[in-house]
């Protein structure tokens, strides 16, 4: 069982930066995939980054290729999310997820444990 606590949120104009946090309790979070999803309004939920449980593999959705990279310290349990050059259409809740496995997966389904989710806006 893994809990996950997202943080970082906010608004920002198109062009900035913001940096999420994901604070995970549990023992299995070191050996867990983690992945960052998001759900904009009236859209379904959207895969946008993950990485193993090693931090050595990650996969980033071709929308935010280049402008995102997801990181993470077992050591303090949590997981980031660096977006830079945000643009409206990145508007939406972010959650981060965790998988049962440590490999990463770009499938919302592929996600077992959810957090509440934080809001990003981007004003243009």
């Amino acid at each position: 069982q893994v809990q996950l606590v997202e943080s970082g949120g906010g608004l920002v104009q198109a062009g900035g930066s913001l940096r999420l946090s994901c604070a995970a309790s549990g023992r299995t979070f070191s050996s867990a995939a983690m992945g960052w999803l998001r759900q904009a309004p009236g859209k379904e939920h959207e895969f946008v980054a993950a990485i193993n449980w090693s931090g050595s593999s990650t996969d980033y959705a071709d929308s935010v290729k280049g402008r995102v990279t997801i990181s993470r310290d077992n050591a303090k349990n949590t997981v980031y999310l660096q977006m830079n050059s945000l643009k409206p259409e990145d508007t939406a809740v972010y959650y981060c997820a965790a998988r049962s496995y440590g490999s990463t997966s770009s499938y919302v389904q592929a996600y077992d444990y959810w957090g509440r989710g934080t809001q990003v806006t981007v004003s243009s």
